[in-house]
């Protein structure tokens, strides 16, 4: 059974915190400049590999794509397909309750890990410790399944917390996304993710799961630090897509040249042309209120070289009063700079708590290079937070994500940044 580790005043504040930024993650010093680094070579082509585009959308909503499947479809075949072992990374778990559980998209999934428990799969399930308290019906009902489920402290090792969500089947196949494990990821928020077919990027995402579950059994802040790193982290998809796995944060990372912010910045660094960039929260200062430009000062590089930049933000990232409203303004004054701000409007069946958001992280540069990952663009998900990434380069994936990109951005839930913004209130991730 699991051991809930108890959770001090200090980490109930931070469990506040993160209800009510949307973003978990707890205060975090200013970073050291990030310099870019090159990009890397071209791996060797694998005729197994694939990659494909994953998104969930919010119902009664225009943004569906016919031809991307939904995360709440994916998710159970993934499981289903799995023979030997199951690893899962998430911020917490959270089904339905009440009359909502009857048509929960999150129900299949669980159901299907049952399944997989009863044909001798190994399934393994990784949380956050400060926020499983919020949430614990599920990760005990998963426990009960016979499920192996652990929660990992991190703030005594680097200040923050297990945020990076993903799914490795067999060490084959990964699941990597904003997708949170709740049912309201996968019928009322916008999200994206990616499901890729390769044992290169399967075996370097087990690489950070099998640092961090060793890490939740550890009772000091560095007793082991356990980083294995067994897998290169590269591959070439048969699609044409050179694929690299990224994480966060740095000097916790099984290979530390796999830094998600070095690589976010040699991305922009090389943009000639076009940035479009998806993201509920930008922010360029940390939860300490110390100053974080790393992605700030890059994009405006990019500005001022005449690379057009596309910033679409969620509502919940423009509240009157706070910082992130006020960097998004600075940004969006920047020449070549434009900013819209995507609402998801309210559900006919009535209020949903923590949901009706844009919740999608990811950007496309040129129209060619893509990443997909877990982390809002603010310094303490790469500097203190678990965060996990897919960067490609080539193939089409960063074309057809474009795409997506250019729908939600001319739609009518997009809209440019108002000078004076109506009081809205921030909501929790769930």
């Amino acid at each position: 059974m699991r051991t809930r580790r108890k959770v001090s005043p200090v980490n109930r504040g931070l469990v506040f915190a993160a209800v009510v930024a949307l973003s978990a993650c707890v205060e975090a010093r200013p970073g050291p400049r990030c310099r870019s680094t090159p990009p890397t070579s071209a791996p060797a082509p694998d005729p197994a590999a694939e990659i494909e585009l994953v998104e969930s959308v919010p119902i009664e909503t225009t943004l569906d794509h016919a031809d991307v499947r939904d995360a709440a479809d994916v998710w159970p075949e993934m499981i289903d397909r799995a023979k030997r072992t199951l690893d899962i990374a998430q911020f917490y778990a959270s089904d339905a309750g009440g009359e909502a559980a009857k048509t929960s998209r999150l129900a299949p999934v669980v159901d299907a890990l049952e399944r997989a428990v009863l044909r001798g799969v190994r399934v393994r399930f990784l949380a956050d410790a400060v926020f499983a308290p919020k949430y614990p019906e599920t990760l005990d009902h998963l426990e009960r399944l016979g499920i192996r489920v652990k929660t990992i402290d991190c703030a005594p090792r680097y200040g923050g917390v297990q945020h990076a969500k993903y799914i490795v089947a067999d060490g084959e196949e990964s699941f990597i996304g904003s997708q949170n494990f709740d049912w309201r990821a996968l019928e009322h928020i916008q999200e994206m993710g990616v499901r890729v077919r390769s044992q290169a990027i399967a075996g370097a995402l087990l690489d950070v799961f099998e640092t961090d579950w060793a890490l939740a059994d550890t009772g000091t802040p560095s007793s082991t630090r356990a980083r294995l790193h067994r897998v290169p982290a590269t591959t070439r998809a048969q699609s044409g897509e050179n694929l690299t796995l990224v994480a966060s944060p740095k000097g916790w990372l099984p290979d530390e040249s796999r830094w998600d912010l070095d690589r976010i910045v040699a991305l922009l660094d090389g943009a000639s042309s076009s940035v479009s960039l998806q993201v509920l929260h930008y922010s360029t200062q940390n939860r300490d209120k110390s100053s974080f430009t790393t992605l700030d000062d890059a994009l405006r590089r990019a500005a001022a070289r005449g690379v057009r930049v596309r910033l679409l933000i969620s509502h919940w990232g423009t509240n009157a009063g706070t910082h992130a409203r006020k960097s998004v303004e600075e940004l969006s004054s920047v020449p070549n700079v434009e900013v819209r701000v995507l609402t998801i409007p309210p559900w006919s069946g009535g209020t949903i708590p923590f949901a009706r958001v844009a919740h999608a992280k990811y950007m496309i540069v040129d129209g060619r290079s893509a990443w997909i990952g877990t982390s809002n663009w603010e310094g303490d998900y790469f500097l203190k937070t678990r965060n996990v990434a897919i960067v490609t380069e080539g193939g089409t994936l960063g074309p057809r994500l474009t795409r997506i990109f250019d729908d939600a951005w001319s739609s009518t839930y997009a809209a440019p940044l108002a000078p004076t913004p109506t009081s809205s209130s921030s909501t929790p991730e769930p």
